[in-house]
């Protein structure tokens, strides 16, 4: 697996949040965590990245311990997150905000991926010189994708992309992430509540209850468990 979480347990401070977490994601699929609010979805992510000071089990990306690492070293390797709240620069242009993205590159192929998620996003092309903040949510939370896409990930990290959105740019925004897996074969782990959508791009889930594991099995597994469609699908 390009991903792997073996008895990942942790939280804040005295607050255990996550309780032996065993999940992974294989090499181009596209990974969905499903579960209410105060689940553990968030934390789980931020365990990945590097960002919980209290956690113990074990971490690996491409075989490697990555545990401990800082969250600048686990995104060297390849992991981009794109936290709850997209995080743009709301006074720096699109342009400007997708070249930020690309900061630590040093190939010189950062004009033609440029063009590329211009091409993947046409709204951000026709906005390229206006400011972040004064864009859209849906608009701002493509941004903030195209913007982690610009770092050339191996992981792309999604937390809660829907949230805020109407559901016609939800549609569209999960269309377009179920595309550039296929077609980039870029692996993805999204958090997300919408559990429909997730599901339709995803190849494998996981279901969270106070920071545990209660289901997991292939997206068509889950989508058919009676209990899941009862709790996050809706009938």
């Amino acid at each position: 697996m390009l991903l792997e979480l073996r008895s990942v347990s942790g939280g804040y401070g005295p607050v255990n949040v996550l309780h032996g977490l065993d999940l992974g994601v294989t090499e181009g699929e596209v990974g969905v965590i499903l579960g209410a609010n105060g689940a553990g979805k968030t934390t789980t992510l931020r365990a990945i990245c590097g960002m919980l000071d209290d956690i113990s089990g074990e971490v690996f990306f491409d075989d490697r311990d990555i545990t401990r690492d800082s969250p600048q070293a686990t995104a060297r390797r390849g992991v981009a997150h794109v936290p709850q709240g997209r995080g743009t620069f709301g006074d720096l242009s699109v342009d400007e905000n997708l070249r930020l993205g690309a900061i630590t590159r040093k190939d010189g192929g950062v004009r033609s991926d440029l063009d590329r998620w211009y091409e993947a996003f046409p709204r951000l092309a026709e906005r390229r010189t206006q400011a972040a903040g004064s864009m859209s949510g849906g608009e701002q939370q493509m941004l903030a994708i195209a913007r982690a896409l610009m770092s050339r990930p191996r992981l792309l990290l999604l937390d809660e992309p829907s949230l805020g959105l109407a559901p016609l740019i939800t549609r569209d925004l999960f269309a377009r992430l179920g595309e550039i897996n296929r077609t980039e074969g870029l692996t993805m782990l999204i958090v997300e509540q919408n559990a429909g959508l997730a599901l339709e791009i995803a190849q494998r889930g996981y279901v969270l209850e106070t920071g545990s594991i209660v289901a997991q099995g292939t997206a068509e597994e889950l989508a058919a468990d009676e209990d899941v469609r009862k709790a996050y699908l809706g009938f």
